[in-house]
C-alpha cells in the first residue's frame, strides 16, 4: 500500500512544472501581442524588448497614462514660450517659476528616455534616430533651463523653436510623425522643382536689371538683389501691376516682361510644382500601404511563432489565440474571442493556420451583437410599443420620406433668403435689428426635429448615430435650434443669427458630387487635424525665431522716405494709412498673427520690407525662406485634398457604387452551437476548437459582427492589381532565400536537420495563400 501513496517530492515537482509552463506561455502570449501591436503601429521590430527582464519597462513605457503624462509635458514645454520673455501681458511669469517649470517637464520627458533605454537596451537606443535626436534636444534644453535660472534672467534661445520635437515624438501624435515623415521623404523632388524655380527667376532678374535699372525713379530693379527680390514677390502676385507700372509708362511693350515671367513661374512651374508634389505624395501613399501591408504580416508571423506548439507547429489553437487576445485586446469576454476565432477559421478545423491568422488585425475590430429574431432594434419591445416602432422604422426607411424633407429645406432656403434681402434693403443695423422668433421659422425647426425623433425612433440609436450623414444631419439640426433660442432671446443673443444658414447645408445630400466632397472632408478630418498641427509647429518655429531677432524693434513711424513709409505712419493717436506697425513678434500669439498674414501673402513684402529696413537686410531671408515652406506645406494639403478626393470618386467608379459609404461597414454572422454556448459561457469549461468542425449539434445562437473600413480597406481593395504584384515579387525574394538555403544545406548533408524542409524553415506562406488571404481580407 506504500507504493501506492505519491511521492510529497514529485508531487511538487509536477506542480513546479506546470507553474512554470503557464508562466512560460503567459510570458509568450504577452510577447505575441506585444508583435502584433508592433506590426499595427508599423514600430521597428529591433525595438522589441530583448529579454523577459525589460518586460516591465516596456509595459511602463507604453501605458496609456505614460502616454498622457508625456504628452502633456510635451504640450507644456511649447506653451511655457507665451509666459517667458517676451511674454503674453496676462501671461507673464518670473523666471524662477517658468524655468522650474521647465526643468519639471523636461525630467518627465527624459523619463520616458529612461525607461527606453531599459528595455531597448543602449546598442537599440543609439540605433533609434529619433530617440537619440530626443536625447540631444533634452540635454541641450536642461543645460540652457540650468543657465536661466542661475542667471535669474531669459537669454538668446533660438533653440525653443526645436520644442515640437518634443510634441512629434508623443504617442499621441503618430499621425503628425507620418506626415513629417511623408513630407520629408517627398522633399528631393520638391526641392528640385524649386531651385528651377529660383533658376529661372535669378535669369529674369538679370535681364530685368538691364532692361529696367535705367528708369528713372525706378527702385524695383536698380540693383540685382533688388530685381530678385521685385521677382519673388511679384510670384505671389502680391505687388503685381505696381512693380509694372513704371515701366510700362516708359514703353508699353516692357509688359511683355511681367507677362512672360508670370506665365513661365506662376501659371506653369508653380502648378508643375503642385503636380510633382501631387504624384511624389500619391506614390508615398502607396509605398505606405505596402509597407504596412508586409510589416502587419511579419508581426503576424513573430507572433504565430509564440503561440504553436512543438507537436503542431503549423496550427494555432483556440486556447492559445484566447490567451494572446487578452494581452492584445484586453477587455473582452470568452465568447467575443472565440467569436474572433471562429471567424477567422474559415476552414472550420478548428485550428487556425497562419493564412487564417493573418486577418487577425481585422477582426479585434469587430464588434459583436446577439441577432435578433427581427432586424429591427426595438424588436423585444412589448406590445404595443413594437407595432408603434415598426411603423416609425418603415416611415422612417420611407424613400419619399427624404424628398419631403428635401422640399421642407428647399422652402427654408427660399425664406432666409427673401428675408435676408428684405433686411438689407432696409439699411438698418444688424445688432439693432429685432429678430423675433417668426412663425415659419419654428415650423421649419420643428420640422427637422421631428425628423430626427423619427429617424432616432424608428431605426435605432446605434444605427442613427454611426451613419456620418446621420450625425451631419443632427448637428445642423442642432445648430438650427440654438438659432432658434438666439431669435427668441432678440437683443441678447442676435449675433446667434449667423446660424441659421447651417439649415442649408443639408441640401449637399441631394447631389452626388456634393455627397463626395463633404465625404472627403469626414475622411480627410483626422489626417487634416494632423496636418494643421504640423503647420502649427511651422508657425511655432518661425514664431520662436521671429521673437528672438524682431522683438526689440517698433514699426511705428519707421521706413522714412521709402514706398512703404505711409503704411507705417502713426501721428498723434491717428493713423494715416496703414496699421502695418502691429505686426510685430512681440509675444507668441501676434508672432502668430504675423505669420498668418505672411502666410496668405496679401501685400506680404510690406512687412518684410519694413522689417528689412528697420532692422537688417538679411532679415529678407526669414520672410522669403517662410514664403517658400509654406508654400511647400499647404501644396502638400492640396496633394492631401486630391489624392483623397481622387481616390474616393476612382473608387466609387471601380466598384459600381452610388456612394462609397455603402462599402464602409462591412457585416458579418457567425453562428454558435449548444456545446459552444456552454463552452464560452462557463469559464471552468474547457476551451478548444473541436465544435467548430460539428455538423449535429443544434445552432442555438446567432451573433451579428460589424466593422468599420478603414483607409487601408479600401486601398487593398482599389489598388488589387497592384497588391498581387507585390505579392509575386515577394515571393520570388522568398525563393531566393529557399534556394539559398537549400544550397547550404546541400554543403552539410549528415548534419542534424539536413532534411528540413525550407518552406517550413522561413515559416511563410506560398504566394497561392497569399492570394486567398487578400481576397478573404479585402472581401
Amino acid at each position: 500500500m506504500g507504493n501506492d501513496i505519491p511521492d510529497p517530492r514529485s508531487c511538487y515537482d509536477r506542480q513546479l512544472s506546470e507553474h512554470n509552463r503557464r508562466k512560460q506561455w503567459t510570458l509568450n502570449y504577452q510577447e505575441a501581442a506585444i508583435y502584433l501591436e508592433e506590426g499595427r503601429n508599423n514600430d521597428k521590430f529591433y525595438t522589441h524588448p530583448q529579454s523577459h527582464d525589460a518586460l516591465p519597462a516596456y509595459q511602463v513605457a507604453h501605458n496609456p497614462w505614460f502616454y498622457t503624462l508625456d504628452l502633456f509635458a510635451a504640450v507644456v514645454v511649447m506653451l511655457l514660450a507665451a509666459c517667458e520673455k517676451p511674454a503674453v501681458a496676462s501671461l507673464e511669469m518670473p523666471v524662477g517659476i517658468h524655468g522650474s517649470i521647465e526643468m519639471l517637464c523636461l525630467l518627465i520627458l527624459s523619463l520616458d528616455l529612461g525607461i527606453r533605454a531599459k528595455w531597448l537596451g543602449w546598442r537599440v537606443f543609439i540605433k533609434h534616430k529619433r530617440t537619440v535626436v530626443k536625447s540631444f534636444m533634452i540635454l541641450l534644453m536642461l543645460t540652457e533651463a540650468v543657465v536661466v535660472l542661475v542667471r535669474q534672467a531669459n537669454h538668446f534661445r533660438v533653440t525653443r523653436a526645436l520644442r515640437p520635437l518634443f510634441l512629434i515624438h508623443t504617442h499621441y501624435c503618430q499621425g503628425v510623425r507620418r506626415i513629417t515623415r511623408q513630407i520629408m521623404q517627398s522633399m528631393p523632388p520638391i526641392l528640385d522643382m524649386i531651385l528651377l524655380l529660383l533658376f529661372f527667376m535669378l535669369i529674369f532678374s538679370i535681364l530685368g536689371f538691364y532692361l529696367f535699372s535705367g528708369i528713372a525713379d525706378f527702385q524695383s530693379f536698380s540693383t540685382i538683389k533688388d530685381s530678385f527680390i521685385s521677382l519673388f514677390v511679384l510670384l505671389t502676385t502680391a505687388n503685381y501691376p505696381d512693380v509694372m507700372m513704371p515701366a510700362y509708362a516708359v514703353n508699353k511693350f516692357y509688359s511683355l516682361f511681367f507677362i512672360v515671367y508670370l506665365s513661365l513661374e506662376l501659371y506653369f512651374l508653380m502648378n508643375l510644382l503642385l503636380a510633382v508634389v501631387y504624384d511624389t505624395f500619391s506614390n508615398l501613399e502607396k509605398a505606405k500601404v505596402r509597407s504596412l501591408f508586409f510589416h502587419k504580416r511579419e508581426g503576424c508571423v513573430h507572433a504565430f511563432r509564440l503561440l504553436v506548439t512543438q507537436n503542431n507547429h503549423t496550427h494555432l489553437t483556440v486556447k492559445h489565440f484566447i490567451g494572446m487576445m487578452e494581452f492584445f485586446v484586453p477587455k473582452k469576454t470568452r465568447r467575443e474571442y472565440y467569436l474572433m476565432f471562429k471567424f477567422l477559421n474559415t476552414s472550420q478545423t478548428g485550428l487556425l493556420s497562419l493564412d487564417e491568422f493573418f486577418n487577425v488585425y481585422d477582426v479585434v475590430q469587430i464588434k459583436w451583437k446577439l441577432k435578433s429574431d427581427s432586424n429591427l432594434w426595438s424588436s423585444s419591445f412589448k406590445h404595443p410599443c413594437n407595432r408603434i416602432f415598426r411603423g416609425l422604422h418603415w416611415f422612417a426607411t420611407w424613400c419619399y420620406f427624404d424628398y419631403c424633407i428635401y422640399i421642407v429645406i428647399f422652402g427654408n432656403f427660399l425664406w432666409i433668403l427673401i428675408e435676408t434681402i428684405r433686411i438689407s434693403n432696409e439699411a438698418v443695423s444688424v445688432a439693432n435689428y429685432n429678430f423675433t422668433a417668426s412663425w415659419i421659422s419654428i415650423v421649419f425647426v420643428c420640422i427637422y426635429c421631428l425628423e430626427a425623433i423619427i429617424k432616432i425612433l424608428g431605426r435605432g440609436p446605434q444605427d442613427y448615430f454611426t451613419k456620418g450623414w446621420d450625425v451631419f444631419d443632427f448637428l445642423v439640426t442642432i445648430v438650427s435650434v440654438v438659432g432658434v433660442f438666439g431669435e427668441v432671446f432678440e437683443d441678447s443673443f442676435y449675433y446667434v443669427m449667423v446660424l441659421r444658414p447651417f439649415r442649408l447645408l443639408r441640401l449637399f445630400k441631394i447631389k452626388e458630387r456634393y455627397r463626395d466632397v463633404l465625404g472627403t472632408l469626414f475622411v480627410l478630418f483626422a489626417k487634416l487635424f494632423s496636418l494643421a498641427i504640423c503647420i502649427i509647429i511651422v508657425f511655432y518655429f518661425y514664431a520662436i525665431v521671429g521673437m528672438e531677432v524682431f522683438f526689440h524693434y517698433d514699426l511705428t513711424d519707421c521706413c522714412k522716405n521709402s514706398s512703404v513709409e505711409d503704411y507705417y505712419a502713426f501721428k498723434n493717436g491717428t493713423v494715416r494709412t496703414g496699421y502695418y506697425y502691429l505686426n510685430n513678434f512681440d509675444n507668441l500669439f501676434q508672432s502668430g498673427v504675423t505669420l498668418f498674414e505672411l502666410t496668405v501673402v496679401n501685400n506680404w513684402f510690406i512687412t518684410m520690407e519694413g522689417f528689412a529696413l528697420t532692422v537688417s537686410e538679411w532679415t529678407r531671408l526669414f520672410f522669403m525662406s517662410f514664403y517658400i515652406v509654406m508654400m511647400v506645406v499647404m501644396n502638400i494639403v492640396v496633394a492631401f485634398v486630391l489624392e483623397s478626393f481622387i481616390f474616393r470618386i476612382n473608387y466609387r467608379r471601380q466598384m459600381h457604387l452610388d456612394d462609397i459609404d455603402d462599402h464602409h461597414v462591412v457585416k458579418e454572422e457567425i453562428a454558435l452551437n449548444e456545446d459552444e454556448v456552454h463552452m464560452v459561457s462557463v469559464l471552468s469549461a474547457p476551451v478548444n476548437g473541436q465544435f467548430i468542425n460539428s455538423q449535429d449539434a443544434r445552432e442555438v445562437q446567432v451573433y451579428i459582427g460589424e466593422r468599420t473600413r478603414s483607409r487601408e480597406d479600401f486601398s487593398l481593395r482599389m489598388y488589387h492589381d497592384e497588391v498581387e504584384q507585390w505579392m509575386r515579387e515577394f515571393q520570388e525574394q522568398r525563393q531566393e532565400i529557399v534556394s539559398t538555403l537549400e544550397r547550404m544545406r546541400s554543403r552539410t548533408r549528415g548534419r542534424p536537420n539536413s532534411e528540413t524542409n525550407m518552406q517550413e524553415v522561413i515559416f511563410l506562406p506560398s504566394t497561392e495563400s497569399y492570394s486567398s488571404t487578400l481576397t478573404s481580407s479585402v472581401s
